[in-house]
Formats: C-alpha cells, sequence, structure tokens
C-alpha cells in the first residue's frame, strides 16, 4: 500500500483513527533522509514525513552533529504531523506506538553526564582497519570496519584520551531511543553490528565479550558489557516516550507522553521486515547510499569471509549481510549533471522525469557495458580492500560511447562489489534462496535496476508496492508488532498473517543475456580495480 493509495479511503475514518491513537510512528534516520511514517491499525501508511540533510566530511571523517540530528528529526515530524493537518484536519497528538531506526553500525560515546565525548563516527569510516583485522583474529569473526566495537578498539589503538571517560556507547538509532525513552537499549538487529551475538541466548557472545575484556585490559574504565546497550528482540516493549523525550521530538508540545517504542533497530532490519524477509532462505537488497543484501541462513557458514557479515534478524535469526559502503550517490551525481544540461537547455524536467529517462535508457545498453567501465566508489569500499574512494568513468578507445551504455556501465558499478560478496554466498558457501526482494530509492524506476540486479545475482527479484515507504514503514510495522502481538506470535508469522496478507509483487527473472553480459562486466571491473587503487594513491 502506497501514500497514493490512501487517498480512496474515508478522510473521516482516518481521522477517527489518528485521534484515538490506533496508528503506529516509524521514524529512520537514513544517510541522506530522515523519514517519518504514519501508519494505521491494518499497518497501510496514511502520512509521511520527510527532511533531508547530508553526512559532513570534517576532520577527515564521515559524521553528523547533534544539532543536526535533532533539528532534522524535529523538522522530519513537524512534516508527519503537517501532513496528517493537510489531509485529515486533525493533530497528531498521540500513537499507539512507536519505533525508531537508523543506519547500522558507528560510534557515539558518552560520558556519565551523557555527554557525547567524540563527534558521531558513522558506518561510512573505513579508518579502522587495524581494529577490524586484530578483532577478526581474535574472535574468528568477521568484524568489518563500520561495526561500532572496531571504532572502540581503533579508539584504544591510537590511544584517544576520550576513553578514560567513556561511560555508554551505542548506535543512532539507541542514541535516539536513550533520549526519548530513557532507556539505553537496542533491538538485536541493531546490536548484531555492534558485537558479535549469540544466536543462541539472543545476547552479545559472552566468550568474546570476556575476550575482548583482556584484549584491553587497563585501557578502558569499565569492563565492554558495561559500556554496551541492553540487547531486545522484536515484540518486546523497549520503554515510553518521556515529557522530555515528546518535547525533543515535537518541541511544539502537541505530541503527548506515554507512548510505548520499540526496540530501536537499524535500517538492515527495518528493511528485512519492509520486504518480509526475515524467514530462512530468504533475502532483500535494500539500495540507496549504500548498497547491500541480507540473507537469512539455514544454518553457520563453513567459515569466516571477510566479505560477510553476521548479523541477525529484529528477531534474532542469523543473517549473512553483503555490506557495499557505496551505493547510488554517483549515480545521482550524474543525474545531477543531466539536469544542469537540460537546464541549460531551457528544458523543464523534474528530478523524477530525468532519473526515469536515464534508467529506462539502460535497458538498451551493450548487455556487457560495450567496453566502459565505472567506479562509484566516493567513500572506502572494504570488499574490494579500498581504504578510501575515487569515483571513475573511462572507456576503451575503440568503443561506442552512447548514453544507454553508459547508464548501463554506471547501474551495474553500483551493483558489482555486491555481485563480489554474493559470489561468496552462492559459489563458495552454495547458500540456497527462496525469494530475494528488492527495496530502496535504486529501484523505484520499475523494470530496470530490479532486472539488472536479478542479472547480476542470476536469481528472481521481487519488489512490491507495500515495502514503498522503505525501513521507516518497517519500523513502524516493529512498532505495530509490540501493540499487536498476540501471545508468543513470532515476527515471520505477524508478517505473513497480519502484514503482507495478499500483497501484490512484481517479479523479474534473470535475462540469459543480461546475465551473461554481467559476467563479463564483472571480468573486466576486477581485472581495472588496480586503476581504483591507483586513482587513490596519487590524487
Amino acid at each position: 500500500m502506497t501514500m497514493s493509495d490512501t487517498q480512496a479511503r474515508p478522510a473521516a475514518g482516518i481521522r477517527n483513527t489518528i485521534e484515538s491513537g490506533r496508528t503506529a510512528i516509524g521514524i529512520e534516520l537514513g544517510s541522506t533522509r530522515i523519514k517519518a511514517v504514519l501508519t494505521g491499525p491494518d499497518h497501510e501508511a496514511i502520512a509521511v514525513g520527510t527532511h533531508d540533510w547530508e553526512n559532513q566530511f570534517v576532520d577527515r571523517v564521515w559524521t553528523y552533529s547533534q544539532e543536526a540530528i535533532w533539528s532534522g528529526l524535529q523538522a522530519c515530524f513537524a512534516s508527519l504531523a503537517a501532513d496528517v493537518r493537510t489531509r485529515y484536519g486533525t493533530e497528531l497528538r498521540t500513537t499507539g506506538a512507536l519505533g525508531v531506526s537508523a543506519m547500522m553500525h558507528g560510534y557515539l560515546a558518552f560520558d556519565a553526564d551523557g555527554e557525547l565525548l567524540t563527534p558521531f563516527r558513522t558506518w561510512r569510516n573505513t579508518n579502522t582497519g587495524d581494529a577490524s583485522e586484530a578483532l577478526s583474529e581474535l574472535f574468528g569473526y568477521n568484524i568489518p570496519h563500520r561495526w561500532s566495537i572496531a571504532h572502540l578498539y581503533q579508539a584504544v589503538l591510537n590511544g584517544e584520551e576520550h576513553l578514560g571517560s567513556i561511560n555508554h556507547l551505542t548506535t543512532l538509532a539507541g542514541y535516539v531511543h536513550w533520549k526519548l525513552t530513557g532507556r539505553q537499549v537496542l533491538g538485536v538487529g541493531d546490536a548484531s553490528g555492534v558485537f558479535p551475538i549469540d544466536i543462541a541466548t539472543g545476547g552479545y557472545d559472552s566468550r568474546r565479550l570476556s575476550q575482548f575484556d583482556e584484549l584491553a585490559a587497563g585501557r578502558l574504565p569499565l569492563k565492554l558489557a558495561e559500556l554496551l546497550p541492553a540487547v531486545l528482540p522484536a515484540g518486546e516493549q523497549a520503554g515510553t516516550l518521556t515529557e522530555a523525550g515528546a518535547l525533543l521530538l515535537d518541541p511544539s508540545g502537541t505530541l503527548q507522553p506515554g507512548v510505548v517504542l520499540c526496540p530501536p533497530e537499524g535500517d538492515a532490519g527495518t528493511g528485512m521486515v519492509a520486504t518480509n524477509s526475515v524467514a530462512r532462505r530468504t533475502g532483500n537488497v535494500s539500495a540507496g547510499t549504500s548498497i547491500f543484501a541480507m540473507i537469512v541462513l539455514d544454518g553457520e557458514l563453513s567459515r569466516v569471509h571477510p566479505e560477510i557479515d553476521l548479523v541477525t534478524t529484529p528477531a534474532g535469526d542469523l543473517v549473512a549481510m553483503v555490506h557495499c559502503n557505496n551505493g547510488a550517490s554517483e549515480l545521482n551525481a550524474w543525474a545531477g549533471l543531466f539536469a544542469e544540461f537540460t537546464a541549460a537547455l531551457g528544458v523543464e524536467a523534474d528530478s523524477g522525469t530525468i532519473f526515469e529517462t536515464l534508467f529506462r535508457s539502460a535497458l538498451s545498453g551493450a548487455p556487457d557495458g560495450g567496453g566502459l567501465m565505472a567506479f562509484n566508489n566516493l567513500s572506502g569500499e572494504p570488499i574490494t580492500k579500498l581504504h578510501e574512494g575515487r569515483p571513475l568513468f573511462f572507456r576503451t578507445p575503440g568503443s561506442a560511447l552512447s548514453l544507454a551504455s553508459f547508464m548501463r556501465t554506471q547501474l551495474y558499478a553500483a551493483l558489482a562489489t555486491l555481485r563480489i560478496g554474493m559470489d561468496v554466498l552462492q559459489k563458495s558457501e552454495s547458500v540456497q534462496l527462496d525469494r530475494m526482494f528488492a527495496h530502496g530509492g535504486l529501484f523505484k524506476t520499475e523494470g530496470v535496476a530490479q532486472n539488472l540486479l536479478a542479472a547480476a545475482i542470476n536469481t528472481p527479484v521481487s519488489v512490491g508496492n507495500l515495502a514503498a515507504e522503505g525501513g521507516a514503514w518497517g519500523i513502524a510495522v516493529l512498532a505495530g508488532f509490540v501493540r499487536d502481538r498476540a501471545e508468543g506470535q513470532s515476527l515471520d508469522d505477524f508478517l505473513t498473517t497480519a502484514v503482507f496478507a495478499g500483497a501484490e509483487l512484481d517479479t523479474a527473472n534473470p535475462d540469459p543475456a543480461d546475465v551473461a553480459g554481467f559476467n563479463e562486466f564483472m571480468q573486466r571491473y576486477v581485472a581495472a580495480l588496480p586503476i581504483q587503487q591507483a586513482a587513490v594513491d596519487n590524487s
């Protein structure tokens, strides 16, 4: 159900639903947009609010300021409240449940007074290589650069002064939830990107906690378990909105305290929920500023793979995650260039039209890219062992430069590192998939990126209209799960019977010509990686 579908529903009935609090609110802090979704008792979106923001590269660290976090959240909530007011002629005073999600990982460290000790270090930073390597070897478990524990241990290795005052470590979602409720907790999916989770207990792995404490002995004021937030599975109540929290979210004072919150989650977990991909042998691909695939596993992998993160669903089941730092940002930059050219010609075209025109042109491009090559790396990319990014486009002298092949190459570049990680799962580990879903901005143009992804991973790829509102809708569904959960009901059962029953899906099957073309492109992409490294080394 998309927002346009709600237009046909009686506004008076929805207004009564809103005023009686039979709703849920989900808020997700993504890399370039903060989004809020209001859902009704049937989990369909009835109002939306947004606020655009961007990270800053300050002192060679990707960050967002605290002021940007809270001003952005307030602007997003105000946008949601305005949408409710415009559509239904009422104020958004309460809701039945609320949830917060955000981009996973990163590093937010606080002292005992709740003061931030160092600027927020986001998932996008890849300056934690020494810590990542040391912890992966110690634990026998892949610890990626962006994980919170890698950031903490890198600070230890660097001898950073702030560690003497550290009292609490959390993620962006955990930070916002803490300020709204006073509780320092994380949903298990978000927590699984902080420190390894013991699937049997649903909490942090106690053996590895002890190993870390021994490694960092004398260099931190507290044991690691004392620094980390508590872990909660989906469906558990995770506190209530305090008076101070309500005012933080809505300074106008219209929103009332007392609302129940679900555990805060990461964007990977909300993507799984938004695509009904929490059952074993299902998976999803989320594509925005970053691109990642989440595959719910039948069991443990045979060995450690540096390309694969092991995280969990919001219910605590084991997930193989292929995470690529670079997604659609370079595509957006090229679209912006074409928009400038269009404007210079005096032709009026909105961004949606420009994107759709460019994306659709890719369908007629050469299946292998026609000798064109692109790298979309704005930041470092651990899967290809790049510590920094340099976006590149080049071609062989005999190639034909056409818009169609150029755009196909740019879309292929956005999927290339994902393919490298998926090869590890599908070929090295023989992981089987019953279904794969896709969501995110890359897939808004129907039948383009979806078809090319199907070719890239040689697997049918489905998209559905329920996931149109993305992770913000996913966390609203998790909030609704807290509100509506039957005794003992699993998250998978709730999604299947209460949320996605009757949902329509559009499935793209791999085209053999595109599969062969993408394979040829990948051979040239991997062979050309030294060119990307040379650009990093010499510019």
